[in-house]
């Protein structure tokens, strides 16, 4: 993405930045903040989640889709694309399978 940082998103989550056309919409500096706030997210909740699901309480598609539920609202710091990013991100660090999210809108 950017020769001059040392972070490099995955694509999977620049995509989420970019135009239909593949431009990124959004400046690269940005994207990376991003980045690092939701990677850190999902390394945070992967205690949270084991936690839950160990109290026997939710199955791991339960757990994944609460932490959904809790970041995707209107007054979280992350937009309903980039919390589902984190929740498969998530599923993927607890190596479980990543639930089908609700479709995100565009970003404007």
């Amino acid at each position: 993405m950017d020769d001059t940082s040392q972070i490099q998103p995955p694509t999977s989550f620049a995509d989420l930045f970019r135009s239909r056309a593949g431009i990124l919409k959004t400046p690269i500096a940005e994207v990376v903040a991003r980045y690092e706030l939701c990677e850190d997210l999902a390394c945070h909740l992967v205690e949270q989640a084991q936690t839950i699901y160990h109290s026997g309480n939710a199955s791991e598609e339960g757990v994944l889709l609460g932490f959904y539920a809790a970041i995707s609202g209107e007054a979280s710091a992350v937009s309903p694309r980039e919390a589902g990013w984190i929740i498969q991100r998530l599923a993927e660090l607890l190596e479980w399978k990543a639930p089908k999210l609700p479709e995100a809108p565009e970003q404007a």
